[in-house]
């Protein structure tokens, strides 16, 4: 009974089966239902979200499972930079927004309300003034305890005016958000620093082309800004990029200041700039005291006589974006592609159709799934597709679509005395055969991340 409750099978999935193949891009019929990007479409037809209002989407569980996979991630790297985790509050009164001058800048982006008593509040799209506020109420702090380095990953609203392309620009949205204290603009600029060093990392770690580009400061303000982005043909940003001047900027940013590139720095004649169209992901800011003014969030210097505004930076990842943004990157328009860190499951075994011996390969399937189950890396990784009246090819067919970094199929030589599985790489599309301590050494190697 213990390792059968590890086990989990394909049949047991939240999915819906029988839904007819998505329709490739241009389709008249995937544009009448507002299908628009190739991630929308395969994330609503292989049930990792559904809709629940205009710009408001459910993550059901295989979309769930890869986003707490994708907190992991960032979590760590947030706590490896001395980040503390917080949940604050949703609602933010009107009072804070004014005060900071943003309620009327909003306009109507922000989702407003009044409670029972006739106050006003935000739904918060951004959360710059409670941070600054909860700071600021420390009224003894100290020098010696900066930097603060506080952050959390929550749900965010925004009343986009034409909500589209899923969760890549909807009225809801998970977000990680930092908020950070420091003693002056020089150890802020070492903090913002050390967050660009952790985006890096994250971003390393998942195993897509990002692009660190200088960045429009608007609504949050501040002196210094960099967003990172991943190159799409339906990004929203068109970026300057060249690689032998360095010039890397939003081309919004370049515009406003009149400072548009016309050709490569280096070399007009031999490289011209590239403008590419991109999906930010993440934005960084150095804010300087815009906030801690406002809102009196101060600490005592070393003489201890002297109230000073702390130096704040604010630092931001679309989590939902950056869920949507990889898979529309690495996806065909009928296959979904997950980087292997966070897709939902690592393998699914598929156990040969037998009507003789049908249960005898569902059994090995089960074996090999409990013992690469007890891998550190592979533990609640593996999914048994047990729909025994379908055909392996059938089975390959939904679990290549669904996106399974890896397949193992049983075939015949599964129950011969030297036993060997067909392991197929998704990614690669490549083929190979393997006993099972090959097997097992090869699953030991996968780098995942698990939530259990």
């Amino acid at each position: 009974m213990g390792s059968y409750c590890h086990r989990r099978y394909v049949s047991k999935l939240f999915q819906n089966f029988g839904k007819l193949q998505p329709k490739a891009k241009g389709d008249r019929r995937a544009n009448d239902i507002g299908l628009s990007c190739k991630s929308h479409s395969l994330m609503l037809y292989n049930d990792i979200i559904a809709p629940g209002h205009a710009g408001g989407f459910h993550l059901l569980p295989l979309g769930l499972r890869a986003m707490e996979k994708l907190v992991k991630l960032v979590d760590r790297e947030m706590h490896n930079i001395g980040g503390q985790k917080v949940s604050m509050t949703t609602l933010a009164p009107e009072a804070l927004w004014q005060k900071s001058g943003r309620w009327a800048a909003a306009g109507s982006e922000l989702f407003t309300l009044k409670d029972r008593h006739q106050h006003r509040f935000c739904v918060s799209p951004t959360h710059e003034e409670l941070f600054t506020t909860l700071v600021a109420a420390l009224s003894h702090l100290s020098y010696r305890q900066l930097p603060i380095r506080l952050y959390q990953i929550t749900r965010k609203f925004r009343d986009e005016r034409a909500p589209k392309y899923g969760l890549l620009r909807g009225r809801e949205f998970e977000m990680k958000d930092m908020y950070t204290f420091d003693t002056c603009e020089e150890t802020a600029l070492e903090t913002y620093n050390a967050v660009c060093e952790a985006y890096d990392r994250i971003f390393s770690r998942v195993g897509i082309q990002f692009v660190k580009v200088s960045g429009d400061t608007g609504l949050i303000g501040g002196d210094k800004s960099h967003e990172y982005h991943y190159l799409a043909n339906i990004g929203q940003d068109t970026i300057l990029w060249c690689e032998r001047c360095g010039v890397q900027m939003n081309k919004e940013l370049a515009a406003d200041d009149s400072i548009l590139p016309s050709a490569c720095q280096m070399s007009a004649e031999k490289c011209e700039l590239q403008q590419k169209k991109a999906i930010e992901i993440a934005h960084a800011f150095y804010l300087g005291d815009k906030y801690s003014k406002v809102f009196k969030a101060s600490y005592r210097d070393s003489a201890g006589d002297k109230q000073i505004n702390c130096s704040m930076g604010c630092y931001g990842i679309g989590m939902t974006r950056m869920l949507q943004a990889a898979i529309e990157c690495l996806s065909t328009d009928t296959q979904l592609r997950w980087p292997s860190c966070f897709a939902p499951y690592q393998i699914c075994i598929i156990p040969k159709k037998d009507g003789h011996r049908g249960e005898e390969f569902l059994k090995a399937a089960e074996l090999i799934s409990d013992s690469l189950s007890k891998l550190p890396n592979l533990e609640g990784e593996v999914v048994i597709d047990d729909r025994m009246n379908l055909t392996i090819g059938r089975r390959q067919v939904d679990s290549d679509r669904l996106g399974f970094p890896y397949i193992v199929i049983l075939g015949n030589q599964a129950l011969e005395s030297e036993p060997k599985f067909e392991v197929i790489d998704t990614a690669k599309q490549e083929t190979v055969f393997m006993g099972p301590d090959q097997l097992h050494d090869f699953a030991s190697q996968m780098e995942t991340i698990t939530i259990y």
